[in-house]
């Protein structure tokens, strides 16, 4: 189930950010369920993020209407690990 929900994830992301060629989505599988990190340009987190968390709670809610129980992470591109 992971494949599609990436696919959602990642086209919801691209369509609200101004570089959507950054937008990558990896998916990690933990005990609470699967875990997804979203990663943008740094110019565009807080366009994913929004007012108050705003907009990052709109995708999750999204993204678990279509998945279930899922988490994600959103991080700049240029973070390291």
């Amino acid at each position: 189930m992971a494949a599609p929900t990436r696919e959602v994830i990642e086209h919801l992301v691209a369509g609200i950010v101004e570089h959507p060629d950054d937008v990558r989505v990896r998916s990690k599988q933990t005990r609470n369920g699967d875990l997804f990190e979203v990663r943008v340009n740094p110019s565009d987190l807080g366009k994913v993020i929004g007012r108050q968390g705003r907009t990052a709670k709109a995708i999750r809610t999204v993204t678990q209407a279509v998945a279930g129980s899922t988490r994600i992470d959103f991080v700049d591109v240029d973070r390291q690990r």
